[in-house]
C-alpha cells in the first residue's frame, strides 16, 4: 500500500491529533479574513453563513488526503480543484494563483506554530518533510510558482504577508460571523488563541489583544488529555452543533507516529 504521507511522518502526528487540527484553523481563520481575496467567500455565502462549519469541512479534507492511500489522495485534491473551477465559472472570474498560494502557506506556517507551541520546535529535516507534503498538495491542486525547498518557502511566505493581507469590510464581516456562531466567551476565546499563534503583522491589522492570558494554559494542554479530558474540553470550547464535526477529525492511534519527543 502506498501511502500519501509515511507512516512515521511528522505531518502525520501533528494533523492525528483533532485538537492541533483545530488550533491550526483557529489561527488561520485570522489570516483568512484579511487576505484580499476573501471577497470569494462571499460569492456564495456558505462561509460568511457559517465559518465555523466551513472551516471544519476544510480541516476534514486536508486531513483525509494527508492520512490516505496515494491514489485516493490525489482524487480528493481533483475534488477540491473541481469546486474551484466550479466557483470561477459561476462568478466569471479566476482565484488569483497568489490566493492559492496564501492559503497553503497558511497551513504550512500554522502547522508549524502550532505544534512548537505546545510541545516543540521542527527539527530542520521535519521542516523540509511538512513543506514537502504540502508543495505536493499544492502541485496536484494546479498552484503555479511554488517554492522548492522550506527555507525559499519562509522567503515567499515573508512577501505573501506582506503584499496580500489588509482589514477589509469583509474582514469585520467574517469576524462578526466567527462572534456569532462562537458566542461572546468562546469568541474572545479564539482570540486569545490568535494572539498566541499568529505572526506580529497579522497581530497588528486585527488589533488583537496584546495580553495572552490563555498562554500558561497551553503547557497544560497534554496534562488534560492524558487525564482523558479531551472530549470535555470540546464541549466547553465548542458549539454542541460542531463537537460532531470534531470528532470526524479523530485518528486511530495505529495510524499515528510514535509519541511527541
Amino acid at each position: 500500500m502506498t501511502w500519501y504521507v509515511q507512516p512515521g511522518s511528522i505531518v502525520r502526528r501533528i494533523w492525528g491529533d483533532e485538537d492541533l487540527v483545530i488550533l491550526i484553523f483557529g489561527a488561520g481563520a485570522a489570516e483568512f479574513a484579511l487576505n484580499r481575496a476573501v471577497d470569494w467567500l462571499f460569492f456564495t455565502g456558505a462561509i460568511p453563513n457559517d465559518p465555523i462549519g466551513r472551516l471544519f469541512d476544510t480541516a476534514a479534507y486536508a486531513k483525509d488526503t494527508i492520512f490516505a492511500e496515494a491514489e485516493v489522495a490525489e482524487r480528493t485534491l481533483a475534488q477540491v480543484r473541481a469546486i474551484h473551477e466550479a466557483v470561477e465559472r459561476k462568478r466569471g472570474g479566476v482565484i488569483p494563483a497568489w490566493a492559492h498560494r496564501d492559503v497553503l502557506y497558511m497551513l504550512i506556517d500554522y502547522s508549524e506554530r502550532v505544534y512548537q507551541t505546545l510541545y516543540r520546535p521542527l527539527l530542520p529535516a521535519e521542516q523540509e518533510e511538512l513543506f514537502d507534503v504540502f508543495r505536493r498538495m499544492g502541485t496536484s491542486l494546479g498552484i503555479p510558482d511554488l517554492p522548492q525547498d522550506y527555507s525559499s518557502w519562509q522567503r515567499d511566505r515573508q512577501l505573501h504577508l506582506e503584499n496580500d493581507l489588509v482589514y477589509s469590510p469583509y474582514t469585520k464581516a467574517l469576524y462578526n460571523s466567527y462572534r456569532r456562531n462562537l458566542g461572546f466567551w468562546r469568541y474572545t476565546m479564539l482570540r486569545q488563541i490568535q494572539t498566541v499563534l499568529v505572526p506580529e503583522h497579522v497581530h497588528q491589522l486585527l488589533n488583537l489583544p496584546r495580553f495572552a492570558w490563555i498562554r500558561p494554559s497551553t503547557r497544560l494542554y497534554a496534562t488534560l488529555i492524558k487525564l482523558g479530558l479531551r472530549s470535555v474540553m470540546h464541549r466547553a470550547l465548542l458549539p454542541a452543533q460542531y463537537v460532531a464535526a470534531v470528532e470526524r477529525l479523530h485518528t486511530p492511534s495505529q495510524l499515528l507516529a510514535p509519541s511527541h519527543q
